[in-house]
């Protein structure tokens, strides 16, 4: 046999292999950050189980732990030995939720991802509201919407504060950024690219590239296990995170039109204020005694001892360091630029 032949017969072989794992590969994918949650893991699995066999849909639970230190691992080891189709992913310590969702993507398989939380206060029986909410709407991304949220006041009213403040800035007309009951077509998550505290944005960044999204009520429970993982230093990086998303949404490719903006207002304000200085000083120059005295300069104006020149000096060096700071940046974007980057396929013909 030709070496050619060889290589025909091996591409043809594995090439039958990825058809057969896409064939095998579940149409849901649940995916479940956990942290410190041995108490409820196990109910979680079999409520999800059970919508989906009433279903009658295929589906993986993937179970992402984010460095517990409870035994939340032992109880996902111990359901993947009676049942296959719940994963593990374990990290070797805490990376937050960003993190976490991305790896769960990473190593399932479903069409479709549902993200929820691994503390119960979602209600997994919901999960076909947002199937058909997905598919009959024509959407790629369904967000839930606590409407009567099940916490303390101390996480209410500042989360009330956080979405209205998102809605606004970011313009998606979404209730509850928040919420971590979503459901994804998987190419939103693979082309949307998160870290850090970023997956609340999730929604605004998919926005930005075209993706579909829309909303549903869903029902909270009040927690029953363990404790909330979420602490006041929200408050502080929630809205230096939605500064991020605005920049790398909106100025990623024209950091100039940002920068710029400020550069210019800057060197006009310093420019205005020399201009001025410029003019008491020629008044004062001139010996136009009836100008000076209506303006009340006076014959002796001497520009060393007025502290305004020197703030119309730094205003317009700002001014210029910002305008060069943009013009940087535009050199930087054009020297790594991607077509990639600049669109996203919503459909190929071959």
């Amino acid at each position: 046999m030709s070496s050619k032949n060889t290589v025909s017969i091996r591409d043809a072989k594995l090439a039958s292999e990825a058809e057969s794992v896409d064939v095998e590969a579940p149409d849901v994918t649940i995916l479940v950050p956990v942290l410190d949650e041995e108490d409820s893991v196990v109910e979680l699995r079999d409520r999800v189980t059970q919508v989906f066999d009433d279903l009658g849909r295929s589906f993986e639970i993937v179970f992402v732990d984010d460095g517990s230190q409870d035994n939340t691992v032992e109880r996902v080891r111990a359901m993947h030995a009676e049942d296959s189709r719940v994963k593990l992913v374990r990290f070797r310590r805490n990376f937050g939720k960003a993190a976490a969702i991305t790896a769960g993507v990473e190593h399932s398989r479903g069409r479709l991802v549902v993200t929820i939380d691994g503390d119960l206060q979602d209600v997994p029986e919901e999960i076909p509201r947002f199937l058909d909410k997905l598919e009959t709407g024509g959407l790629d991304l369904v967000s839930g919407w606590k409407q009567d949220r099940q916490d303390p006041p101390s996480k209410r009213y500042p989360s009330k504060l956080f979405n209205w403040a998102t809605r606004r800035v970011a313009q998606v007309d979404l209730h509850d950024f928040n919420c971590g009951f979503k459901i994804y077509r998987r190419e939103v998550l693979e082309q949307v690219s998160i870290y850090g505290e970023l997956h609340r944005y999730i929604p605004v960044l998919a926005s930005r590239r075209g993706f579909r999204i829309g909303e549903i009520k869903v029902s909270h429970q009040k927690r029953q296990h363990g404790r909330s993982k979420y602490g006041w230093h929200r408050l502080y990086k929630g809205p230096l995170d939605l500064l991020t998303v605005l920049f790398i949404t909106r100025y990623t490719r024209r950091p100039l039109h940002l920068f710029g903006v400020f550069g210019m207002l800057f060197m006009s304000l310093g420019f205005l204020v020399n201009l001025y200085l410029a003019a008491l000083w020629f008044v004062a120059q001139s010996g136009w005694t009836t100008l000076q005295s209506l303006l009340g300069v006076e014959a002796t104006f001497s520009l060393a001892s007025r502290p305004l020149l020197l703030f119309g000096i730094l205003l317009m060096l700002l001014g210029f360091q910002t305008l060069t700071t943009g013009l940087l940046g535009e050199m930087i974007t054009f020297k790594n630029f991607r077509r990639s980057d600049s669109y996203s396929i919503h459909e190929r013909l071959e």
